[in-house]
């Protein structure tokens, strides 16, 4: 009897041991924070996972005495074996980036992990360069610093975000019915020094991304922790000065990490009028782990900016010396702007097949703008300013739950989730006035209210080797408008619904090489004046693409992404805010080729290029006069890199833009530019010192220009020709950091 129990119990530890189960775990580095986007591989079964937000997976068919691989770019891959499936956590070890190490296959996002090397290799310290992470995107800035810059990007001239969507922390950057444009983003209450990830898709193809998704998407992620403590403090030409510093206030506290940063600007820059410009930011993040590894985070942040500008100037004045490149016709100019925010983020795990992520948010908005870019051709008398005014609240929520199972052998991801946001702006207002303190007639004024609730579903099939994904989107949109300037009292408003479908094939046909076919109809809403105005008609136009792309790793140490893509957008009604009227703009299609290489030539030198050509044209109007004004035909942007080579790190980075169309048939040329800058930092134990050139070989280059009629106060007839912004000459600036 004694030796049947035996055996039972000899047997029942083999069933226990051989019983394949899902077995939980955590990875986390070496300051117990977790890791998210570590992959999880097990070497017998083959099945795999990656961590989540809150660093924890689930991997299937899994039993003790496996063995499984844990790794992450940027991180000592480990291999371990399982004893226990109960609370297994796994601790990383940080270690300089190795791109040989980096397998195609594992990467959750093959883009945005090249993306996360870049911010690695040369990390940010300004606004503009964040944006400039994206491959391929081009920024311009023309208003004296704060106001939001212009975006290109895949033949789009995207003047300040109405075809890409832009988030932050899950927050919309995106103001809809803007008094200055549709869809303007001003990024410029992100710290730099405060970004982690920057995740980004090019085309409309993705079931998460709702409004403005057209030629792409870019979402930041802030740090949920600092490593350390640090102040820092530039100081350049132009009078310009940058303080930075980021506290961390919960050091060795278990699953809770807080901390604040604070930003402040100043600079003349290298105008004749001084741009008097400052600006403050302030960001303070929170975040807590639950026991059950549900994690809680709250952010808060405050920015507010205000500036003088010289604004956009006619090239024939410079041609016939009347003013410099960095003179002014008009340099009464520019504007303040501010915002807050406030955000709550929840992720939960419900079950080891289930994970919910939601956020809720709340921005407070406003903004003043003084522009003139016609100078006289209107008012001869008084010249032509005006002034762009609102202020906003806007309150929004998104849900996602995420649910993982199995059809047969067939691996099933199912993501679904619900969205709000709704705006109220009140007094958007576009009024003419005379040096910054006359109104001499209102244009425009009026309450904007302005309501979206979508909802998505997007399912990931998993074929071994090949994943499908198709997906679907609907989007429900209210728009309310009350004009000021009636004498009656009327709420104008429309109604609007869209259903967006997507498919999406991944391939990985080996280790080091993925391919990819991304479809999808995306689109933009047109301002709630332009929607009231034309009776809810072609008030959502569509955007119809394709994706066709590869991620290579030809060499250990090479990486190359390449994709073919199209895109064609409907028939929209643009409204021009600087005029207040609507402008129709016809059918357009746009395709292209974009290259991406990184290659680390050694384990401190990196090499990065990105290059784009692409074909933009007009289908309604005929050859020749169916260019897109200011559409880039091709553009080039990359950069030697050293990281950490005895203390020492920086790099020289360029960026190339070609000669483009200012107008429609081409009779008008903004002409390309290529810029080279130059930093190079030393490393003294808490100490760094830092040497940055902008511009090195101090090239004249115009950052924005605009085919733009104007009219001089000596002028008896109008004349339509390049109008520019100079782009910053020669500056040279030094910092010095202390970590602590």
């Amino acid at each position: 009897m004694k030796k049947i129990r035996i055996i039972s119990f000899i047997l029942s530890c083999f069933a226990l041991t051989a019983y394949s189960q899902n077995l939980k775990g955590s990875v986390e580095n070496e300051l117990n924070q977790p890791l998210d986007g570590a992959y999880i591989f097990n070497l017998a079964t083959e099945t795999h996972a990656h961590t989540s937000e809150n660093g924890v997976f689930v991997i299937t068919d899994t039993k003790i005495g496996d063995s499984i691989r844990v790794g992450l770019l940027g991180y000592k891959t480990k291999i371990l074996e399982i004893k226990s499936i109960e609370n297994f956590r796994v601790t990383l070890e940080e270690k300089t980036f190795q791109l040989d190490e980096m397998m195609i296959s594992e990467a959750l996002n093959t883009v945005s992990t090249i993306s996360r090397l870049d911010l690695n290799v040369t990390p940010v310290n300004s606004s503009q360069e964040v944006l400039r992470k994206v491959p391929g995107l081009f920024i311009g800035q023309h208003a004296g610093g704060g106001k939001a810059e212009q975006i290109f990007l895949r033949g789009f001239d995207i003047d300040h975000g109405t075809d890409i969507a832009l988030s932050v922390d899950g927050m919309p950057v995106n103001m809809v019915s803007h008094a200055h444009g549709q869809g303007y983003s001003d990024l410029h209450f992100v710290i730099p020094e405060t970004v982690n990830k920057i995740d980004f898709g090019k085309g409309g193809y993705y079931a998460k991304e709702g409004d403005f998704n057209t030629a792409g998407y870019v979402n930041f992620k802030t740090k949920d922790y600092l490593k350390e403590s640090e102040i820092s403090f530039s100081a350049g030409q132009f009078n310009s000065l940058r303080t930075v510093g980021l506290f961390n206030l919960m050091e060795n506290t278990n699953n809770q990490n807080a901390y604040v940063a604070m930003e402040y600007i100043a600079t003349d820059g290298p105008f004749e009028s001084p741009q008097n410009f400052n600006r403050l930011n302030l960001f303070g993040k929170y975040v807590m782990f639950s026991p059950e590894n549900d994690k809680l985070t709250l952010t808060a942040s405050h920015f507010t900016s205000r500036w003088d500008a010289s604004g956009q100037i006619p090239q024939r004045e410079v041609d016939n010396g009347n003013i410099s490149r960095f003179g002014a016709i008009d340099d009464t100019e520019g504007g303040e702007t501010e915002r807050t925010n406030l955000n709550v983020t929840f992720d939960k795990y419900i079950d080891d097949q289930t994970t919910l992520s939601s956020n809720a948010f709340y921005s407070h908005y406003a903004f003043e703008l003084y522009s003139n870019f016609t100078f006289f051709l209107e008012d001869p008398i008084n010249g032509d300013q005006i002034y762009q005014k609102e202020d906003r609240q806007i309150f929004g929520a998104n849900t996602a739950i995420s649910h993982r199972t199995y059809l047969g052998d067939t691996e099933l991801t199912l993501t679904s989730g619900l969205g709000l946001r709704h705006d109220i702006a009140d007094d958007v207002e576009l009024s003419r006035t005379l040096n910054r303190s006359t109104t001499l007639e209102n244009i425009q004024l009026g309450d904007i209210n302005q309501t979206n609730i979508d909802a998505f579903v997007n399912a990931e099939f998993e074929f071994g080797k090949l994943k499908i994904a198709p997906a679907l989107r609907l989007d429900y949109f209210k728009f309310l408008y009350n004009d000021a300037l009636q004498t009656n009292y009327e709420t104008l408003s429309e109604t609007k619904t869209i259903l967006s479908p997507k498919l999406n094939f991944f391939y990985n046909a080996q280790d080091n090489l993925q391919l990819y076919l991304k479809s999808g109809l995306g689109f933009h809403s047109n301002d709630t004046r332009v929607v009231v105005a034309n009776g809810g008609e072609d008030i959502l136009p569509r955007s119809y693409g394709a994706d066709l792309g590869t991620v290579w790793k030809p060499f250990p140490k090479v990486v190359v992404n390449s994709a073919l893509w199209y895109l064609f957008l409907e028939q929209e009604f643009v409204y021009v805010g600087d005029a207040g009227i609507v402008e129709p703009s016809g059918k357009t299609r746009r395709y292209g080729l974009d290259l991406g290489l990184r290659y680390q030539m050694t384990d401190w030198l990196y090499l990065d290029t990105d290059a784009t050509l692409t074909n933009a044209r007009s289908i309604d109007d005929p050859d020749g006069e169916n260019y897109i004004p200011l559409a880039p035909d091709f553009t080039l942007t990359g950069g030697l890199s050293v990281d950490n080579l005895n203390g020492f790190s920086g790099g020289v980075r360029f960026r190339y833009l070609d000669d483009r169309a200012a107008n429609e048939d081409n009779s008008i040329v903004a002409e390309g530019y290529m810029v080279t800058d130059f930093n190079i930092n030393y490393k003294l134990n808490k100490v760094t010192l830092g040497l940055a050139i902008e511009n090195m070989f101090d090239v004249d280059w115009n950052e924005t220009q605009f085919a733009t009629e104007s009219r001089l106060q000596n002028e008896a007839q109008s004349v339509e020709e390049i109008h520019f912004t100079p782009g910053t000459p020669f500056f040279l600036k030094g910092t010095v950091s202390y970590r602590f």
